[in-house]
């Protein structure tokens, strides 16, 4: 027989993986803006009841991904043109200092990794291979967070990198952004390296709103739109 605290933690695992899948299936496009979610349709494709199906719909709900209407249901509000930029213009100040932080607290461990992780970008960018790419890119930037030596900061970052997958994707996979990208880092890593905070704040800062123009350049509203017709057609 459980206890009461082990009873609790299963609840609260389950809520997570719920909450967790349904995120993911918001974030890549697979569930679509004004869908609906049923939780009874829900809880039966993921073997739970509707508890835990409740209580992760509340929480995507506080992240603004979700709705919930009284008496009618909950519905995925999504990501919008708008959320995208509102994001990267707050991530330009959040990864500026970040990599300022960085720049004092990383570990050896850590550079070694940075170091790796633009080694294969170069080689995968030669080789046009823009899946990789995108996987080392999150990659980068997850070890950069992680080394700013912030709980708080890291968990932010991480999740509004998240928040914009799709567009991050489309915009790699056009080759000149994606050469730029990889210099960039490249930069970044050695001001770092350098122990030079001002200027991994700046170089890390001027990284992300330069993702931002491309992502404006290239018409925002139509990756979205195509990256959701995409998902449609799986």
């Amino acid at each position: 027989m459980k206890s009461v605290a082990e009873q609790e933690q299963d609840k609260y695992s389950l809520r997570g993986r719920v909450f967790h899948q349904i995120r993911e299936d918001i974030l890549s496009g697979k569930l679509k803006p004004n869908e609906e979610l049923r939780e009874v349709a829900i809880g039966e494709e993921m073997g739970v009841s509707r508890t835990p199906v409740r209580e992760a719909l509340r929480q995507l709900e506080l992240e603004g991904l979700v709705r919930i209407v009284p008496n009618k249901g909950a519905y995925v509000t999504g990501i919008s043109a708008k959320d995208v930029l509102d994001i990267y213009s707050i991530r330009a100040r959040l990864e500026g200092l970040c990599a300022r932080m960085a720049a004092t607290a990383i570990k050896k461990e850590q550079l070694n990794q940075l170091d790796e992780i633009i080694f294969l970008s170069k080689y995968h960018e030669q080789q046009q291979h823009y899946e990789q790419l995108f996987m080392l890119d999150s990659k980068f930037h997850e070890v950069l967070y992680e080394a700013c030596d912030s709980q708080i900061l890291e968990h932010l970052l991480k999740d509004f990198h998240h928040y914009v997958q799709r567009v991050r994707k489309s915009s790699l996979s056009q080759q000149q952004r994606a050469e730029k990208s990889t210099r960039e880092h490249e930069a970044i890593l050695g001001a770092i390296r350098q122990k030079d905070p001002e200027c991994a704040d700046r170089l890390a800062t001027l990284h992300v709103l330069n993702t931002m123009e491309n992502v404006k350049r290239h018409k925002i509203e139509e990756i979205v739109e195509e990256q959701e017709d995409l998902n449609g057609k799986d």
